[in-house]
């Protein structure tokens, strides 16, 4: 593909922003129309990005002068999305998850294959300064065996809105995915999981919090604690990662790092998470125009998926 790449998209939130963004300042693409959820959110997109607003997603996938599709929606819905722009000959970006059902998203990523296209699933935690971090200096703490990561999000009223819905938002394993694949990304093959699972309800759909943790072990040996929790039960904001190895530790809290060996301890810079989508955009169009390799597979984040269903499977639900 080396003309103009002409795109749609699919959904107004923070992500569709990004990309909208980008995208009207890429020489290399031209964004023609895209679809809301609300009424409110589509004409305030619409006058943001001056671009044209259809009804449904499925007039953004037909659209006939469309070559690439960013489908930026709830969870639940992302695998019928991905399978229709895939049946149309479009090339698909998709946040992740690109489904909740790691059965659908295989057979999606075979149905890529067939049809030619690409389906690229985006990962930007593997963009940011903190993973970047964390690969840069493994070398430096010998062979790991522990690891932990832990984010905290306060939230005081919870919203109510599609993320603390479990059926749009689904197993907080699987829809917050970064939480196991920075673990697969770093340290290979898991051969088991266990998890535990807990929600404070507001309504049979929604919860005002929940609490996911489980323990991930993997082939080369090394042990994985990961907690994610978000909501009104939540006093503190933490986005923690620490990896001890048989020669030092490393510790990142937020934004800062640490790398500990005994009484030594050396800060390490990590750079902030601002202009991710936009990288991740960019690459994309990059793959499209030069060919140039993308960052992460879609094979990776579908071996993500499952080993969060093997947690989602622990956890009884």
């Amino acid at each position: 593909m080396t003309n103009t790449i002409r795109c749609g998209i699919i959904g107004t939130g923070y992500a569709a922003n990004q990309r909208a963004q980008t995208l009207r300042e890429e020489l290399r693409s031209q964004l023609l129309v895209f679809s809301g959820h609300s009424p409110e959110k589509t004409q305030e997109f619409a006058q943001t990005h001056q671009i044209l607003a259809l009804n449904s997603w499925q007039e953004v996938i037909a659209h006939p002068d469309i070559d690439l599709v960013f489908i930026c929606t709830i969870n639940r819905d992302r695998g019928t999305i991905v399978r229709a722009a895939l049946e149309a000959g479009k090339d698909v970006v998709v946040e992740y998850p690109i489904s909740l059902d790691p059965t659908e998203a295989e057979s999606l990523i075979n149905l890529a294959q067939t049809k030619g296209k690409l389906l690229h699933v985006e990962h930007i935690e593997l963009l940011g300064g903190l993973h970047n971090a964390m690969r840069q200096f493994l070398p430096e703490i010998g062979n790991p065996f522990y690891a932990r990561y832990v984010t905290m999000v306060p939230k005081s009223p919870a919203p109510r809105r599609w993320t603390y819905n479990r059926e749009l938002f689904g197993f907080p394993f699987q829809a917050a995915l970064p939480h196991i694949h920075r673990f697969t990304n770093l340290f290979g093959t898991v051969e088991s999981v266990t998890c535990q699972s807990r929600y404070w309800w507001t309504t049979e759909d929604y919860y005002r919090a929940c609490l996911c943790t489980g323990q991930l072990k993997f082939t080369n040996g090394l042990i994985a604690d990961v907690t994610y929790s978000k909501g009104e039960t939540c006093w503190q904001s933490l986005r923690n990662f620490e990896v001890h190895g048989e020669k030092g530790t490393l510790l990142f809290e937020g934004e800062k790092g640490m790398l500990i060996r005994g009484e030594e301890k050396t800060p390490i810079e990590v750079e902030g998470r601002r202009g991710l989508f936009v990288k991740d955009t960019q690459m994309v169009l990059d793959y499209l125009t030069e060919g140039k390799p993308l960052y992460v597979s879609s094979q990776d984040s579908l071996y993500a998926l499952q080993v969060g269903e093997m947690a989602r499977q622990s956890a009884g639900e």
